[in-house]
């Protein structure tokens, strides 16, 4: 085992620490309440940090109340809808600058279920990160219209076959990472986009060689608000992904010439 590989198997191997869940909002006022009841609920130690795009709906101010009557609870506000990567990016600083060993991604809609998550981070141990995956043995969707599921199967698998990726889930987006593995090298210049961001970050993730795990889980549709995909973010992330993979693919030809 090489030097590098060693000190990965040991940090996949450390005790988790301290775990925060990062859920971006944006107009999530009816959704928030209560799925941070459920965290609470369902992962007592745990941290929790809001990170609200100045929502119109008033999102960030709920948030606040809760801080206020809860110290696990924390509220990042931002200053406009500036994406979904943009906000887990923001997250993970807020999480890394205080020292925690876990960050987990989370949508605000309660599409993810919390009761779910000890089970990823169960597996986060000898890992070094856990995907909440749909399409897994085990794991289903509830209340999706069947063009929402052709669409992510879709990308999944389109992502999957040109990027080389060992992942059945690709765009998912409840996610448990070990702090390590969000260094400055991994997160530098990565998509901030929707499906973007989460293909590009599990591509990178397996690139350097972390340890990727799929944990089946139920994606249950929202119940309040409306989705924030949209055909902009659907088409951006077939022309990166499908950039991603020519360059991947230029990238082995050249070095097989010139060995």
């Amino acid at each position: 085992m090489s030097g590098g590989e060693g000190e990965r198997e040991r940090r996949r191997n450390a005790p988790l620490g301290r775990v925060l869940i990062i859920i971006p909002t944006y107009n999530e006022a009816e959704n928030l309440p209560p799925l941070v009841d459920r965290l609470r609920a369902g992962v007592p130690d745990c941290d929790i940090l809001v990170a609200d795009d100045n929502s119109p709906d008033g999102t960030g101010k709920i948030a606040d109340e809760m801080a206020c009557h809860d110290e696990r609870v924390h509220v990042l506000h931002r200053p406009g809808k500036e994406g979904l990567g943009a906000a887990y990016l923001a997250g993970f600083r807020w999480g890394l600058q205080r020292g925690y060993g876990v960050l987990v991604e989370m949508d605000g809609d309660g599409s993810h279920q919390p009761e779910e998550l000890p089970r990823l981070l169960t597996a986060l141990r000898g890992a070094d990160l856990v995907l909440g995956s749909r399409w897994v043995p085990g794991g289903r969707i509830v209340n999706w219209p069947k063009y929402r599921e052709v669409l992510s199967r879709g990308g999944s698998g389109y992502a999957r076959l040109l990027l080389g990726l060992p992942i059945r889930d690709v765009t998912g987006g409840f996610r448990a990472f070990r702090g390590h593995v969000l260094d400055a090298r991994l997160l530098k210049d990565v998509a901030s986009q929707g499906y973007c961001f989460q293909v590009d970050l599990a591509h990178r993730a397996v690139r350097a060689g972390h340890r990727v795990v799929e944990v089946p889980i139920t994606f249950v549709e929202r119940r309040h608000g409306d989705s924030k995909m949209s055909r902009d973010i659907v088409i951006e992330a077939l022309w990166r992904v499908t950039a991603w993979g020519i360059a991947a693919r230029f990238g082995k030809l050249t070095s097989a010439r010139h060995t």
